[in-house]
């Protein structure tokens, strides 16, 4: 197929050549029809045992005998028909035995691409490739690859959404990294046993069930009860620290690198220019150390967290380099809200804070838990106050900044004249903020 060039001449389409995944695959994809059959047991278990009590041995082996064989050909049958490509302007998916299912996915909609690598896969050396695509709420995915291949992909991919011609994406490569933070094991650890959340999950684990036992006596009570907060504790524990395990933030052309994870390893990309709320987060017994977690919202993405734990100082200069041009506003700037909002809000209108710079909408709350909220003005979709019937009798009001996250970011008990004039005022700054913003493109100068 051929193209007019820019010169008038035509030139030659290069040839679209389709990929499969990795061998290994067909392995992941026999374990859905033993899903099916594990799943139906779990939806009617009480069937399932009247059914498993009337099977004998030989009815079992043969089932067995019957079933391995018909899992190994729907993996082996679905990994044959999913094929991708790689085009001048898409990213190509086709899949499907029966019904098929072609993705088109444009580069230039494409906002980040991560490498995540299971344990298990780890050791057999491939890895999974998923996309964040600007309008889609689910990721599209590639698994399995090699290791090598997903990380020239990822790379290729990279290069071509920023740009690149499609004859020297393969040429450019990944882009160069530098380190900005990494959070020690022991510091992670030491934060965790500071965490609230996990002394209160834990609490309530050893603590509730021997009072339902008390209260019941029945031993299916007390598991169910038991087991969920046991795992809710695990959860905000052991399983953060495996998670969030050798933390890693890079920067590079293509925007900030995040590389974390003990048994599943995970590499993240916060794109540039698609963050929409930064926010940093200070917990009660972090203080004394000077600790603070950073958390994101990204337009499009479930990337969430940026810092897990790290000093405020340097949390700060990461922040800096998410959001260019950016000051964190001290505490000092940070505005209470006036003295007569503690009869809508007893005690914790003390937590409430609010700040506007040349670059950010920001406002903190909390009293234990401080969070302070960052949204950029270029950011802001919408703004709107609030002001129920208590509130207008103290002549305070909430102002809500949304953003294209669908998030909303709320300057909470304001005075009333003052949340007027915010309202005003603030959509001069979005439409400035808009207009003076750095293109949300990869590799972007």
């Amino acid at each position: 197929m051929t193209t007019p060039g820019v010169d008038g001449a035509v030139r030659e389409k290069p040839p679209v050549t389709e990929r499969r995944l990795h061998p290994i695959t067909p392995l992941r994809r026999a374990w859905a029809p033993v899903a099916v059959v594990i799943g139906w047991a779990v939806h009617d278990p009480d069937q399932a045992q009247r059914q498993l009590t009337r099977l004998t041995t030989t009815t079992l082996l043969i089932a067995f005998a019957v079933l391995v064989p018909a899992a190994a050909l729907y993996g082996f049958l679905t990994w044959w028909f999913t094929h991708f490509a790689v085009t001048e302007s898409e990213l190509r998916i086709r899949t499907g035995l029966l019904f098929r299912r072609t993705a088109h996915i444009r580069l230039e909609r494409i906002q980040a691409v991560d490498v995540t690598q299971p344990l298990l896969a780890r050791v057999a050396g491939v890895a999974k490739l998923k996309l964040d695509v600007i309008g889609t709420d689910k990721k599209d995915e590639l698994a399995f690859l090699g290791e090598g291949e997903a990380r020239a992909l990822r790379a290729e991919l990279l290069a071509r959404a920023a740009g690149f011609a499609p004859e020297t994406a393969h040429e450019v490569g990944e882009a160069p990294s530098r380190e900005l933070l990494r959070v020690p094991p022991g510091v992670l650890a030491v934060s965790l046993v500071l965490t609230g959340a996990t002394w209160g999950t834990l609490a309530a684990a050893l603590v509730v069930p021997p009072v339902l036992w008390l209260a019941t006596e029945s031993v299916w009570t007390v598991l169910a009860t038991a087991l969920p907060l046991l795992g809710a504790a695990g959860a905000s524990s052991v399983g953060r620290f495996v998670g969030e395990y050798d933390w890693t933030v890079g920067e590079s052309p293509d925007g900030l690198r995040i590389d974390h994870g003990l048994l599943d390893r995970t590499h993240e990309t916060v794109p540039p220019g698609r963050v929409q709320t930064v926010r940093i987060v200070e917990p009660l017994l972090w203080r004394r150390r000077g600790w603070v977690r950073v958390e994101l919202d990204v337009a499009g993405s479930s990337n969430s967290v940026l810092v897990p734990v790290a000093p405020r100082e340097v949390a700060e200069s990461v922040v800096a380099r998410v959001l260019p041009g950016v000051t964190v506003p001290p505490v000092s700037a940070l505005s209470r809200s006036p003295r007569r909002a503690r009869w809508c809000v007893p005690v914790w209108w003390r937590g409430y804070g609010f700040a506007v710079t040349d670059a950010v909408f920001a406002a903190r709350h909390g009293l234990l838990r401080r969070s302070l909220a960052l949204v950029p003005h270029a950011k802001v979709q919408s703004v709107r106050l609030a002001q129920g019937p208590w509130e207008r009798v103290w002549r305070v009001a909430d102002v809500h900044v949304d953003t294209g996250a669908n998030k909303t970011v709320t300057a909470r008990l304001r005075d009333a004249e003052e949340a007027a004039e915010l309202l005003r005022g603030q959509a001069e700054r979005s439409r400035t903020g808009r207009r003076d913003a750095r293109p949300d493109r990869w590799m972007a100068s």
